[in-house]
């Protein structure tokens, strides 16, 4: 199980000196509003009340904000992650070029983005299974040159891809082997920013009426100024065609994963939280989205938690309303992947809940994340997360990793896939 409270106690003293530097370095890099409170509020912890429990959070600068980037050293011959007991895992592809998500045609067909910040592939990779025996052993290029892709849809005979700049569709039809032309582009969307945010996911609503986007911030905590998170850090509704563009969920630091709670209707994201603040600040989080709710980003965390980073005027009324997300998931995991699980081969216990890919830390002085979560549900509301697959930290080392799990998808025959983009693998989880 994962520990939902993560720090008890700190005798952290923020030293004037300390402070003065803080301040130096956000007032100087072109924040707007960017000061600290009062610095006698940071020997405080907070307890909040979330979906599946308190959760303490330690005050602000109780560690120093650890900088510890993973060597992933890749996986060797019949070395695999580690599932739990009943379950086996599988090499089910491999040879890809940072594959980041896969998701799965109405055919069944398999797609499999191949992207990044930088040197990207700016690919679509088809997997299709001709023969019908789960192997899936053709393998070809379905789309090309594009900028950064993630989300991919099928919806009203288009093929919809997500770039980090716009969002693209093409005509499509179930079995098609490619995409021809530069297709059409539907909706301009803000690129550039901060560490890796640059994906932009993309899910339809369960009607087909609506396609729900997702935006991460340009900035860790806004130090650039608000005018350049415009559309940001935020999920985004518009029709099929593009049109009527709605702001349906703000506040939202880094959201990608998105999926549809299958016993409620309700929308569900996975969520990366900001940086700096040390080692347990702040929790990672999935959560149902509200229409028109706010989730704190970067005015606060977990409700009203006010970020020392920020004052709290003007923006008082906004931190009052933030939300607290349902369910926390570990500081600086990177939280990314979300599906639940709809399907009939895993055991009962899995049925509607949900898994989350974590592709792991680099803002703390021990590795956080680098495995995949299982949040188990009942009647619709989550229970405690428990770790699913596990194994990509190498043994005895504190800075080497095997690989770096992302997005998590579930295939026809209720096995699942697991993208590994370091190490250019997709892992097949099922039921021995």
């Amino acid at each position: 199980m994962i520990q939902n409270t993560y720090i008890i106690r700190s005798n952290f003293a923020f030293s004037p000196v300390l402070l003065a530097v803080f301040l130096f370095v956000f007032t100087g890099c072109g924040g707007q509003n960017m000061k600290v409170d009062d610095r006698d509020a940071y020997d405080k912890e907070t307890t909040v009340e979330t979906a599946i429990g308190p959760l303490t959070l330690p005050s602000p600068f109780a560690e120093e904000s650890a900088r510890n980037i993973s060597k992933v050293v890749g996986w060797s011959d019949g070395q695999t992650p580690d599932a739990p007991d009943g379950f086996q895992v599988e090499r089910f592809a491999d040879g890809f070029e940072h594959p980041r998500w896969v998701y799965v045609g109405p055919n069944g067909d398999l797609f499999t983005v191949e992207s990044d910040t930088r040197n990207s592939a700016n690919r679509i990779t088809l997997l299709q299974d001709t023969d019908g025996n789960g192997s899936y052993e053709t393998r070809k290029t379905f789309a090309e040159n594009l900028n950064s892709p993630l989300g991919m849809l099928v919806l009203n005979g288009f093929f919809y891809v997500a770039n980090t700049d716009a969002v693209y569709r093409w005509p499509y039809n179930a079995g098609d082997e490619e995409l021809k032309g530069k297709g059409e582009k539907i909706l301009d969307l803000p690129a550039g920013g901060y560490n890796n945010h640059w994906t932009r996911n993309l899910i339809a609503g369960p009607d087909g009426e609506k396609i729900y986007i997702s935006v991460g911030s340009a900035s860790n905590v806004g130090e650039h100024g608000m005018d350049v998170e415009k559309r940001r850090a935020c999920i985004l509704e518009i029709n099929p065609d593009g049109s009527g563009e709605k702001l349906f969920a703000s506040g939202i630091r880094n959201p990608v994963g998105m999926d549809w709670n299958p016993v409620t209707g309700d929308l569900w994201t996975a969520v990366n939280e900001r940086d700096k603040l040390g080692d347990n600040l702040v929790p990672d989080y999935m959560t149902s989205v509200k229409e028109g709710g706010f989730y704190g980003w970067p005015y606060s965390y977990y409700g009203d938690v006010k970020d020392p980073r920020w004052s709290e005027e003007p923006h008082g009324d906004l931190v009052e309303k933030a939300i607290v997300p349902d369910v926390p998931l570990g500081s600086h995991t990177a939280s990314l992947g979300l599906a639940f699980y709809t399907g009939e081969s895993f055991p009962e216990k899995y049925k509607n809940g949900a898994f989350v890919g974590q592709h792991g830390s680099w803002n703390r002085s021990e590795f956080a994340g680098y495995k995949v979560v299982f949040v188990p549900f009942e009647n619709g509301a989550p229970q405690q997360p428990e770790d699913f697959l596990t194994g990509f930290i190498a043994d005895g080392d504190a800075s080497k990793v095997y690989g770096r799990p992302v997005g998590v998808t579930q295939l026809p025959d209720g096995s699942l896939i697991v993208v590994d983009d370091d190490s250019g693998i997709l892992w097949r989880v099922s039921v021995e």
